[in-house]
């Protein structure tokens, strides 16, 4: 019983101090908007400046594609190797799979497996 009240009077607690953590963001944010229109009168900066630097400096960064993008447009490849016994293929892309390293091992030419 006396855990559940000490529970409800921290959770009061806790957003009572999310509030004013946010009220306090929230003037903060508040006073930099100020400070930042008191320099562009001081300077005499007008808001189409700041917004045509802002693109600049945007676009002057280098755009990189999306993971997406570059994952729709590669195509599967075609498997080239195929082990005679249990199917299993490889496209000769990457690592060789451990079944095709174990047969080269032993002996066996890589071109034997070819499809």
């Amino acid at each position: 019983m006396q855990s559940t009240k000490a529970l409800a009077k921290l959770t009061a607690q806790i957003q009572a101090l999310q509030r004013r953590a946010e009220a306090l963001r929230i003037n903060g944010r508040a006073s930099a908007v100020q400070k930042i229109v008191a320099q562009m009168h001081e300077f005499q900066i007008s808001p189409a400046d700041i917004q045509a630097a802002y693109g600049a400096t945007k676009s002057a960064r280098p755009k990189r594609k999306k993971v997406v993008e570059r994952a729709e447009s590669r195509r599967p490849v075609a498997p080239k190797y195929r082990h005679p016994e249990s199917g299993d293929t490889w496209t000769g892309r990457g690592r060789a799979p451990r079944w095709l390293a174990a047969a080269e091992r032993a002996g066996a030419s890589r071109d034997q497996f070819l499809i």
